[in-house]
């Protein structure tokens, strides 16, 4: 049975038992807690929940927009049928429009905020994820200190860079990576500032296994653990239904297999796995789940 459900289970019995509700810039509260922390050793599963439907092509095409293409086109991900930014793209005249909650003396009051940026932005979500990727050349220098300088105690990769947070839709939630060759398995220490649990979560620990099973097999490693370490994990209001029905789901019936992940063995050079609409060198086999669960976007 799939471990992953049963720690992602308990996290969101957790924030619903023990969480606070608190008011946020997008207008919607969450229940949130401060703090989480969870383990996954990839050489025993690899995680995609089965409780509801992850949908793998979506999140490993963004993972390669982000991490192969280096790009903040949103533009790349429609093309592919993926449409997870559409709702952070800054328009053709370079403007970018949401109702948030803005605060004003000490409280937050409902506005429509528009962010002004350079036309040369348009069509893309700023200075955040693939932008900050391609600027620093993060992924190359990755992989090439990890094939010339395993024992190197500063393979970290960050998202976060202050010079370009006020040019970005939205900075980067999981904003940092730091990583480790021990007895040829490569791991990973991840950091999330800000962790959606019933929409982003499980799209990322799917990304970043993914991510570092592809880095492991062009070095020559095997993958091994992910630790990941979250901040502020919460649950909209309006998400709650959702993840009770989820939660019923596994009191039920517990949870299924998890699946397999396969990548083709001939791909040698991490920027050369196809990044097409049908990701054909990266598929997840074996996958049984227990169907969809719709959840609202909050911005």
């Amino acid at each position: 049975m799939s471990k992953w459900d049963d720690d992602y289970i308990k996290l969101c019995k957790t924030i619903l038992k023990k969480g606070k509700e608190v008011e946020n810039r997008t207008g919607i509260n969450t229940i949130k807690i401060p703090s989480y922390h969870l383990h996954f050793d990839l050489s025993k599963e690899f995680p995609v929940l089965t409780t509801k439907q992850l949908f793998f092509r979506q999140a490993i095409l963004e993972m390669l927009w982000i991490y192969q293409a280096s790009s903040n086109d949103v533009r790349w991900l429609k093309e592919r049928n993926v449409h997870i930014w559409d709702e952070w793209e800054i328009d053709e005249n370079g403007d970018w429009k949401a109702t948030q909650n803005v605060m004003k003396n000490g409280k937050y009051v409902k506005e429509e905020v528009v962010k002004h940026f350079d036309k040369k932005y348009a069509h893309t979500i700023g200075t955040a994820y693939g932008y900050i990727v391609n600027k620093f050349n993060l992924t190359k220098n990755l992989i090439e200190t990890i094939k010339n300088n395993p024992t190197d105690r500063r393979m970290v990769v960050t998202l976060w860079q202050n010079d370009y947070l006020d040019t970005a839709v939205l900075p980067s939630c999981v904003w940092s990576s730091e990583w480790d060759v021990t007895d040829g398995h490569l791991n990973m220490w991840v950091h999330q500032r800000s962790c959606d649990v019933p929409l982003g979560l499980p799209f990322n620990i799917t990304q970043y296994a993914t991510f570092l099973s592809l880095v492991a097999q062009v070095t020559g490693l095997k993958p091994g653990t992910i630790d990941w370490s979250i901040k502020d994990a919460h649950i909209y209001v309006n998400q709650i239904d959702g993840i009770k029905e989820q939660i019923k789901r596994y009191d039920e019936n517990g949870s299924l297999p998890a699946p397999k992940l396969w990548i083709n063995p001939e791909v040698t050079d991490f920027f050369k796995f196809d990044n097409s609409t049908d990701c054909k060198d990266i598929k997840v086999v074996n996958y049984e789940h227990m169907g969809p669960i719709r959840f609202p976007i909050a911005q």
